[in-house]
């Protein structure tokens, strides 16, 4: 008789513990990796670039997302030459030792901002497509340099007269798939990435075109975006699944 009860009790307790759903709310941590194309005025400056951020969001147990985000971005193709002026008939430049100085070029930048979105599911777990909406500040660079340190023009303040600093504010969306795990169950997330900024240079003067580079220029970025993820769970113990 007692152990038909406890049996029944333990039955009852299993039908009512909460199953491994994944509607816990939380906070997420992102490491993201991505390559990105150029495209309107960008693609005029720069080639395709790298892109290493970070972000962290908060979702809610119906899937909302709201966070903020950042990313580092590098490349090593510039098409503008914006040392035209320091060059000789060959394409040198001679540095203050007389001999010809190696000067390398390369793409930096970022992004920084806000985002909202939804992680749209399929079933009881925390995996499906992730829609996002941002909004933010984006910056880019030609970086210049000369390692021999031996160009004085491109020294100290100098050098920003040719580095062609923009900026301005950008609108970033994203459309994936993330699978957000429990326990052991690694956390991703991989899609496509578009970024539109719409910048203007931040420096008064431009020493090769010899005048301000005034005008907004259309800068726009598309590409791939991976991350690795950090679940954190919030709520009551029994509102968190293992």
């Amino acid at each position: 008789m007692l152990a038909g009860l406890w049996v029944s009790a333990q039955t009852a307790q299993q039908e009512n513990t909460p199953k491994k759903e994944g509607k816990s709310k939380g906070i997420l941590a992102h490491f993201a990796l991505g390559g990105h194309l150029p495209a309107g005025e960008l693609s005029k400056r720069f080639g395709i670039n790298g892109t290493i951020g970070a972000g962290t969001e908060f979702i809610t147990s119906k899937n909302w997302m709201f966070g903020l985000e950042g990313a580092f971005l590098f490349g090593s193709n510039v098409k503008e030459d914006p040392l035209a002026i320091l060059r000789t008939p060959s394409g040198d430049i001679i540095g203050n030792d007389r001999a010809i100085a190696t000067i390398r070029l390369q793409q930096r930048g970022l992004y920084v901002g806000a985002l909202v979105g939804k992680l749209i599911t399929f079933d009881n777990s925390r995996e499906g497509l992730r829609l996002t909406l941002g909004g933010g500040w984006t910056q880019h660079r030609i970086r210049i340099l000369d390692d021999a340190r031996t160009a004085a023009q491109l020294t100290g303040e100098y050098k920003k007269g040719y580095d062609r600093l923009c900026g301005g504010p950008a609108f970033q969306q994203f459309v994936g798939w993330q699978h957000v795990g429990y326990g052991k169950d690694v956390s991703w997330l991989i899609g496509f990435e578009f970024n539109q900024g719409i910048t203007q240079t931040l420096r008064d003067w431009d020493f090769t075109e010899m005048r301000k580079l005034d005008g907004t220029r259309v800068d726009l970025r598309f590409g791939i975006r991976m991350a690795f993820t950090l679940p954190f769970y919030t709520g009551y113990a029994e509102e968190i699944y293992y």
